[in-house]
């Protein structure tokens, strides 16, 4: 998936870029995460002034996590939108008036795929819930306290007067 920048400089239409991304590789090791599936790119690059390329659009794709109260399975849609902008420098030299929104490219093309990687990456969830209400597991037992009650005594105690509790025994 790379752009060149020279055809799309004389190109008469945007360049459309409609792929499957596989991205398990980068979230590998994450144990909140049970599968992913191929995330869609859907871009659209866009010549944008001297040596600057727009690529805007959407990448999109399922995300199996593990709910981070109860540790259920919880599937999620997701739909990232993407907006890059890339300068190809003909200078091995960055220029001094470097713009924070541009992504200087040293090479005449551009490999799109550590950056919907990355996209993919920043838009992920830090904590999923199954529920907006998840109560979680128990604690001291274990029990999924959605699915019903534990005998567990959670009476919260001040830690401050945790030695005067067994006072009147």
């Amino acid at each position: 998936m790379e752009i060149h920048f020279r055809k799309l400089a004389n190109a008469d239409e945007p360049l459309q870029i409609h792929e499957a991304v596989d991205v398990s590789k980068v979230v590998k090791g994450r144990k909140d995460i049970l599968a992913v599936g191929p995330l869609s790119v859907d871009l659209k690059a866009l010549p944008a002034g001297t040596d600057c390329v727009n690529v805007v659009g959407k990448l999109s794709g399922d995300v199996d996590m593990l709910c981070s109260r109860c540790l259920n399975e919880v599937k999620s849609v997701l739909n990232i939108p993407f907006a890059e902008t890339f300068k190809w420098l003909k200078q091995p030299v960055l220029p001094e008036d470097e713009d924070d929104e541009l992504i200087y490219i040293k090479d005449e093309s551009v490999d799109l795929i550590p950056y919907v990687e990355e996209n993919f990456v920043l838009h992920l969830p830090d904590a999923v819930l199954c529920k907006a209400d998840c109560l979680g597991l128990c604690q001291k037992c274990g029990q999924n306290l959605n699915e019903g009650t534990c005998s567990c005594d959670n009476t919260v105690i001040d830690p401050r007067l945790a030695g005067l509790k067994n006072f009147f025994k």
